[in-house]
C-alpha cells in the first residue's frame, strides 16, 4: 500500500457540505472522496497518478 501523508485543507464550509454530502450518496468516507476527486480530475487533465512500483521483496 502506498505510503499516506497527512496535510491540512482549508477550504470553504459550503463546499466542504457539498463533498460531504456527495461521499455519503457514494458510501465512501470524506477523505476517499477528495482523494476519488483529485484522481479523476488529474485524469482527466493528462495527469494520472503513477502507481508506485512493486516492492521486490514481497514478491519473495
Amino acid at each position: 500500500m502506498a505510503e499516506r501523508k497527512p496535510f491540512l485543507l482549508r477550504m470553504d464550509r459550503d463546499l466542504l457540505d457539498a463533498v460531504q454530502r456527495w461521499a455519503n450518496d457514494d458510501l465512501r468516507s470524506l477523505n476517499a472522496q477528495i482523494e476519488f476527486i483529485l484522481r479523476r480530475a488529474l485524469a482527466q487533465a493528462g495527469r494520472p497518478v503513477r502507481e508506485p512500483a512493486p516492492d521486490e521483496s514481497a514478491t519473495e
